[in-house]
């Protein structure tokens, strides 16, 4: 629906997972397994490879910055893509939260966003292409569209780290990387849904030596 009305309480709930506290709206995304929310996002910690302070990363699909928030603890600078605007104040709400000052927000369609973007970035600066450290996407079962993954491949950022919910869409979208000069180098199922069809799925994609 387009209205909401709050009968009791704020309107929003607020949660702890893996040492940072989220605000949840009602139409924002969140993980219902809590326990197995933080062994995935910790599986894309570690995949994401990050130490160096100045890493440069993406959140598509990002939410309320679950793990956006997580990623910027440990890089230079994080931005995040987000279809919901209600997603999108409630992850800028979380970032001040927690005290984290280095991940930005965007509010749109990841295939429009993140290709304007890119597009936009060359023509202020002079031409040189935007560049990512790592990716990270979490998409909705239809997966990514193509222009992310274009604009994913044209980015060239050294590790993508894929999460799905759907192992149609995400053999697909890993079919088109490994074709435009990655390799898939880890694969872990992480059961969300006990006794259920359902599984989520995470992925560590790195760009081909040669």
């Amino acid at each position: 629906g387009d209205k909401e009305h709050v009968l009791y309480g704020k309107g929003y709930i607020v949660d702890e997972l893996c040492g940072c506290r989220f605000r949840i709206s009602s139409k924002s995304f969140y993980q219902v397994n809590p326990m197995q929310t933080e062994t995935l996002y910790g599986l894309a910690l570690e995949y994401a490879g990050l130490g160096m302070d100045e890493a440069v990363v993406w959140d598509i699909y990002c939410g309320i910055g679950t793990i956006s928030l997580f990623l910027a603890k440990q890089a230079g600078q994080v931005y995040g893509v987000e279809i919901v605007p209600q997603a999108i104040e409630d992850a800028k709400r979380n970032a001040k939260l927690n005290g984290i000052e280095n991940a930005e927000f965007y509010v749109g369609k990841a295939e429009e966003v993140l290709p304007k973007y890119y597009e936009e970035y060359a023509k202020t600066h002079g031409g040189e292409t935007a560049h990512a450290d790592v990716m990270v996407v979490d998409p909705p079962r239809k997966g990514c569209e193509e222009a992310v993954l274009w604009t994913m491949v044209n980015m060239q950022p050294e590790r993508i780290v894929y999460v799905s919910c759907d192992s149609a869409t995400l053999a697909r979208d890993l079919k088109f990387l490994c074709e435009h000069g990655y390799e898939l180098k880890k694969v872990r199922p992480v059961d969300q849904f006990p006794n259920t069809v359902h599984v989520e799925t995470i992925v560590l994609i790195q760009k081909k030596t040669s």
